[in-house]
């Protein structure tokens, strides 16, 4: 019997510690082929490479098929399920994210959950996993973050939830899971089913060789928000499982509702 295919995708990059102890934890029970950008493509979203060439190498590891794309981690999923996988995958896993993705801001700027959502658009349940460290992005992910307990735990419960959704196919109205685990330092205290904040960024933007950047990402980021949230779950020291719907479209009686709208638009089309 053949094992389900797990597409593992990411944007910290295709060498990045995150996606192969994903790999190294998934591989007895999954065939898994990873493919991810060549360098890192943090907070680009689900974003396309457009008019230029994208470069795709096999990498010669040991560890199984890995593949380097000169684009975006959605570029990423795009070529794995157009032009290299042979069948479609059963599940793609992006992650893991060295790094919180946490709020409607972070779902729709990161290239860990972008890559998810492309996935999912394509009929792929998808599982979008990070672990919430804090990130100096001048600093590079040392062998210590490799045997950090806490990123293990990520790729256990990332397993975990791959494995029920395989049995059990995905819940009713979920196209895509966005996992969230606390730093392990601080302690693990459940695990919480949440929503994604609604809240936005503070000012993240610091003064820097005459203009502005990102210098550090971290929980410290994120504005206070009710507690069913994923943003004060994962404060709180839980695991955050949000389960995330990908349409866009209001429900039937809503659409009904603003068709007043129609109305007031009429006259500028002549009818």
């Amino acid at each position: 019997m053949k094992k389900p295919l797990a597409l593992l995708v990411n944007d910290d990059g295709v060498q990045s510690i995150g996606i192969h102890v994903l790999r190294e934890e998934l591989s007895n029970d999954f065939e898994c082929i990873v493919i991810g950008p060549k360098k890192e493509r943090s907070g680009i979203g689900k974003a396309l490479t457009v008019g230029e060439v994208i470069k795709v190498e096999k990498l010669n590891l040991q560890c199984g098929e890995v593949y380097s794309v000169d684009g975006t981690p959605a570029d990423a999923v795009l070529i794995a399920i157009n032009k290299i996988l042979r069948r479609k995958p059963d599940i793609a896993i992006t992650g893991i994210n060295l790094g919180p993705n946490l709020g409607i801001d972070d779902i729709l700027n990161s290239g860990t959950v972008g890559a998810a959502i492309e996935a999912a658009i394509h009929g792929i349940p998808s599982i979008a996993v990070s672990y919430c460290i804090a990130r100096e992005f001048d600093d590079n992910i040392t062998s210590q973050t490799l045997k950090d307990p806490g990123l293990r735990l990520a790729t256990k419960i990332a397993k975990a939830l791959a494995k029920m959704i395989i049995d059990e196919d995905m819940p009713e109205g979920v196209d895509l899971f966005s996992v969230n685990v606390p730093d392990y330092r601080y302690g693990i205290r459940g695990i919480k089913i949440t929503r994604p904040s609604k809240k936005g960024y503070p000012d993240i933007h610091t003064e820097y060789c005459g203009g502005y950047r990102i210098a550090r990402w971290d929980l410290s980021l994120y504005p206070v928000d009710s507690e069913d949230t994923d943003v004060e779950a994962v404060r709180s020291g839980y695991i955050s499982i949000t389960p995330i719907n990908l349409s866009l479209i209001p429900q039937a009686q809503d659409v009904n509702s603003l068709r007043h709208i129609i109305e007031i638009l009429k006259p500028l089309v002549g009818y």
